[in-house]
């Protein structure tokens, strides 16, 4: 496991991140929001995320099936891979790859994924179980971005290379071992997931409504290193600050960051758990159980909230993902004050039918859920949000939504914090039962 990320390669620490590492964070009310323009390469939108895994057969059937999202690409024995199996699923631009290597002394140069290596990977898997490796950004250029970020201090996980059809790819580290991985091609309606990979075609497949990773959030021990470090080598912004004081519960809390790209298209937020509390935070649970850093949670972004739960959870008992507690039916009088010039009596009824929580910031409405865990460990989970507002124009004069709308639910922290402490107390509930059993 890397050391929590301070310094640059070298031990200097970057210029960027020694001011970063200096300031204090506040709580969301004393934040002043301002975008200072100062990427040190394009980031356009995430490309992908990917999962290493044990069996990537049997993950990507079932995020498929409880998302709606086909498989669209593959990269395996079927295609001449013997050193991993890879599949992708897609929704939208919504791009979940599940990587699993095949046995030892497969033949490495088959990959398609030229970072890929099967030890790690089985190292990965043994100490984190499902869990993401690589959050990928489509940048400008792969190299450029690779190398304005290690100059900046960034510690590199993969040098630059191209992949044919004008594809290229690097990697630098993130935090835990999670990298970044940074992915460049022309523009072409034809372009391929990878090169390497083979497009599968799904006709008839289901479609949920999902459409894009909206954000992806990483827990970590400490913040302020680890936000210093990330927004000195990418140059990406504090879109929002959040302290125990605006998202705590009474037994306990978190801080957090949000870093943003130029067009914050590209939210990346970081957590680390706040301590002497009644309950350990759920920050801390999440590195006790995954083994240190990693991606907490991922955020997709529907067009159609409710249409997307409504499919969601009628798979849920199927081997569908299954979602949080809801929050107290008086909790929907508030959403009658805080959205009802919004949302129709109907639609906020609906939102209380299905659990969805709803938050308000100056600027826009969002809309959102969580899943409990995907996966055999209280780690990694999903989160489900519609963001209503913020219409802008570009250039060109179409329409677009400004990234983050509507916040990140400051105001529905208590209740998700209150869901995950309930389902946290069902687990030692059970636990102590069996322990007493024995």
């Amino acid at each position: 496991m890397p050391p929590t990320p301070t310094t640059a390669t070298g031990g200097a620490v970057a210029p960027a991140a020694a001011d970063h590492t200096a300031s204090r964070f506040v709580n969301h009310r004393r934040f002043v929001r301002a975008n200072p323009h100062t990427d040190r390469f394009r980031a356009l939108a995430f490309h992908h995320v990917e999962l290493w895994c044990a069996d990537a057969a049997s993950a990507a059937g079932r995020f498929s099936f409880a998302l709606g999202a086909p498989l669209g690409a593959r990269s395996d024995f079927s295609t001449g891979n013997s050193a991993h199996a890879s599949l992708l699923l897609r929704s939208g631009s919504l791009a979940f790859l599940f990587t699993a290597p095949y046995a030892h002394g497969a033949d490495a140069a088959t990959a398609s994924l030229p970072s890929f290596s099967a030890d790690a990977a089985r190292r990965f898997a043994a100490e984190h179980g499902l869990a993401v490796r690589a959050v990928a950004l489509r940048v400008a250029d792969a190299e450029d971005a690779f190398r304005a970020s290690v100059a900046a201090g960034a510690r590199p996980a993969f040098e630059p290379v191209e992949l044919g059809l004008g594809f290229r790819l690097a990697e630098v580290e993130l935090y835990g071992d999670v990298v970044l991985r940074y992915v460049s091609y022309r523009d072409a309606t034809d372009a391929p997931f990878l090169p390497g990979f083979e497009d599968v075609s799904s006709p008839g497949a289901l479609d949920y409504g999902l459409r894009r990773f909206d954000h992806i959030v990483g827990n970590v021990p400490e913040l302020a290193p680890v936000a210093a470090y990330v927004a000195g080598f990418t140059g990406f912004h504090e879109f929002a600050e959040f302290t125990a004081e605006d998202v705590g519960t009474a037994e306990s809390g978190l801080n957090s960051v949000v870093l943003a790209n130029n067009s914050e298209t590209v939210l990346l937020p970081l957590n680390e758990p706040v301590h002497g509390t009644k309950r350990r935070s759920q920050i801390q649970t999440y590195l006790d159980h995954h083994g240190g850093p990693g991606v907490q949670h991922i955020a997709l972004a529907s067009d159609d909230v409710l249409r997307t739960l409504r499919e969601m959870r009628a798979r849920s008992a199927m081997g569908g993902f299954e979602f949080l507690a809801p929050p107290p039916s008086n909790y929907y009088d508030g959403v009658k004050r805080r959205a009802g010039d919004v949302l129709s009596e109907a639609q906020i009824k609906e939102c209380q039918e299905l659990g969805v929580l709803v938050d308000r910031d100056d600027q826009g409405l969002l809309l959102q859920i969580f899943t409990k865990p995907v996966g055999d460990r209280p780690t990694l989970f999903l989160e489900i949000i519609q963001r209503i507002g913020c219409m802008e124009k570009d250039e060109k004069g179409q329409d677009y939504q400004k990234g983050g709308c509507g916040g990140f639910g400051k105001g529905n922290f208590s209740e998700l914090f209150k869901s995950i402490e309930e389902y946290e107390k069902s687990l030692e509930a059970k636990q102590a039962a069996v322990v007493q059993q024995s």
